[in-house]
């Protein structure tokens, strides 16, 4: 008579997705949306889960009934790069706005042609013979009525990470990426330097240094500083301190790169979207060794 065991079968894959999988745990269950973020409520009065998860819970329901159209970036908000702009345009635009990615128009700027990539644009440097439309990147288009749940599938399923959202009619109502969908699940996405506009922009520190933020005025900073900042080609102009640091140093800044200019030290601090967020700023003559 044979000893041998009888094989053992092999586990089934368990397919449920985690919200089935949290529905039949509170079985019998609530009957609507409404009445599951109850029951969460309940949950975490209760000590089952956190707040935060509460909360990331509550937003993955509530955005399974959202669209892109109610959390797109209006079309009249939208920061685009005409193709017909010279580079240096198109250079301070990008310093100025601080994206990772641009879309691009030609003639008007309904008529999108592709998207351009920030980083790209230090191509154009080491090859200026190169066109700037062989840089572009298709431009991916969805309607108004586009799930949010299905846009982050095709966002997680293809490298395009920012869409065109257009209207019934046709025309470019506005834009979304994927950070504008994970924010409706896990709330605002900030950072250390992040502030409230109303809470300033320009921060004296204990060594007597101060904190700026790239997107100061110039002119904030020149009053600031009881200095006159200006770029070392009198036409060109800027509008923050970020873009014009950034220029004159010819590259975006990297974390720790210093700028001297009419006697203020400029170290980087802190950089995020191929821009300036904070720099550490000092008179040239007290600078530390």
């Amino acid at each position: 008579m044979s000893d041998t065991q009888p094989a053992r079968l092999p586990d089934r894959e368990d397919k449920r997705t985690f919200l089935q999988k949290l529905a039949e745990f509170l079985h019998p269950g609530p009957d609507s949306a409404a009445e599951l973020i109850e029951t969460l409520a309940e949950a975490e009065e209760n000590n089952i889960i956190g707040a935060e998860s509460r909360v990331m819970l509550e937003g993955v329901i509530r955005m399974a009934d959202m669209t892109a159209g109610e959390v797109m970036v209006p079309a009249t908000r939208m920061d685009m790069v005409n193709i017909g702009d010279s580079y240096d345009v198109l250079m301070h635009g990008v310093i100025d706005t601080a994206h990772s990615r641009f879309p691009v128009y030609e003639g008007e700027r309904e008529n999108i042609i592709g998207i351009l990539m920030a980083k790209d644009l230090l191509k154009l440097q080491r090859a200026p013979e190169l066109n700037i439309r062989a840089l572009l990147r298709p431009a991916v288009f969805i309607p108004e009525t586009k799930g949010l749940n299905d846009l982050l599938r095709d966002f997680r399923g293809n490298r395009n990470h920012q869409a065109i959202v257009i209207d019934e009619f046709g025309r470019v109502a506005g834009l979304i990426t994927i950070e504008d969908v994970l924010e409706q699940i896990v709330g605002e996405i900030e950072d250390e330097f992040d502030i409230d506009e109303d809470e300033g922009d320009i921060f004296g520190l204990a060594d007597r240094t101060y904190r700026v933020s790239g997107d100061t005025s110039i002119d904030r900073v020149n009053d600031v500083f009881c200095v006159k900042l200006s770029a070392a080609d009198p036409e060109d102009e800027f509008d923050t301190i970020g873009g014009l640091i950034a220029h004159e140093m010819g590259h975006v800044p990297k974390r720790g790169e210093r700028h001297t200019i009419a006697g203020l030290d400029f170290v980087v601090l802190h950089t995020k979207g191929g821009a300036v967020k904070w720099f550490k700023v000092s008179p040239a003559a007290d600078e530390a060794v």
